[in-house]
């Protein structure tokens, strides 16, 4: 008989197999979760100590736009990309991370989503700050939010790939370049406003998608430099910490690896490419139900292709 697949089960097959845009929805929930639960222990036992605590937690979560505390906090500004404190703001930026993500690792990977998402979360909290500073009279204390990031995908999506089509409200197929042209001229012609909103950061976000996909191959590519820069980061704490052993890779058989020249790596990279063109117009037009098992294969090892 058949163990029946328990809720863990299904967490732990999303997290292994949902790629990048499963993972990156499950770190915003877990920092949503954590703060919700400090603020309800604060709440039942109150007490000013704990208020404290929970004001010195925030601190590493909230991006204020007072430049002092960007002196003390500078992980903020990457922390806040993943910090909402209304429900109906994280699942309104999930929900459109879901869609954007998923496409968004269909024709690249889930790496470039990983680093798209953090250069234009970023790129959005550094305009925001910029726009207190020239124009005080915002005056926007602190920012939160994945929407910067979120818009930045969407729009890096939109501008390499302005024909897509999704569907809206599940209904109407709406191409994708009029839905991100929307989204810009709505918090274009909001700016100023005392709404509540980081619409710079929103713009900041988007503009920096769009950047990202120009020249996308390109050693220059801003998301390249950028990748490359935090890689390097990594590389030197590795290093630092004496994980930097080279591995040789081996075939089965003790065989080395075989190498293949710029010319045949550059073919097999079109190739791959144009077929993966292939499968999303089939998608646009049919659904992802209509793809084959050796097409849904194919995707899905695209995706984890970094």
């Amino acid at each position: 008989m058949n163990r029946q697949e328990t809720f863990v089960d299904l967490l732990r097959h999303h997290i292994k197999f949902g790629g990048a845009t499963v993972r990156l929805i499950l770190a915003n929930l877990i920092v949503y979760l954590f703060l919700s639960f400090l603020e309800v222990i604060v709440r039942l036992f109150g007490g000013l100590t704990l208020l404290n605590l929970m004001g010195e937690i925030n601190n590493f979560f909230v991006l204020k736009t007072d430049l002092s505390y960007l002196y003390y906090f500078p992980i903020t500004i990457v922390t806040n990309t993943f910090t909402h404190f209304s429900f109906f703001h994280l699942l309104s930026n999930m929900l459109m991370l879901y869609v954007a993500g998923k496409m968004f690792e269909q024709i690249f990977n889930s790496k470039k989503l990983v680093y798209t998402y953090l250069l234009c979360g970023i790129s959005g909290s550094i305009l925001e700050i910029l726009a207190q500073i020239i124009f005080p009279q915002i005056n926007s204390t602190f920012i939160v939010g994945a929407s910067g990031a979120v818009l930045g995908i969407f729009a890096a999506l939109a501008f390499y790939r302005p024909n897509l089509e999704v569907n809206f409200f599940g209904i109407f197929p709406v191409k994708i370049i009029i839905l991100a042209l929307i989204f810009l001229f709505v918090d274009l012609f909001s700016l100023g406003k005392t709404d509540g909103t980081a619409h710079f950061a929103h713009i900041g976000g988007a503009l920096i998608g769009i950047l990202s996909i120009k020249k996308i191959h390109h050693k220059n590519n801003i998301l390249t430099m950028f990748q490359r820069f935090i890689e390097s980061i990594g590389a030197f704490f590795k290093k630092l910490f004496g994980q930097n052993q080279p591995k040789m890779k081996v075939q089965k058989g003790g065989r080395s690896t075989s190498f293949v020249s710029d010319e045949e790596y550059n073919m097999n990279k079109k190739q791959k490419q144009e077929q993966t063109d292939i499968i999303l117009d089939k998608i646009s037009k049919s659904g992802y139900e209509s793809l084959t098992k050796a097409e849904k294969d194919f995707l899905f090892k695209q995706s984890k292709n970094g």
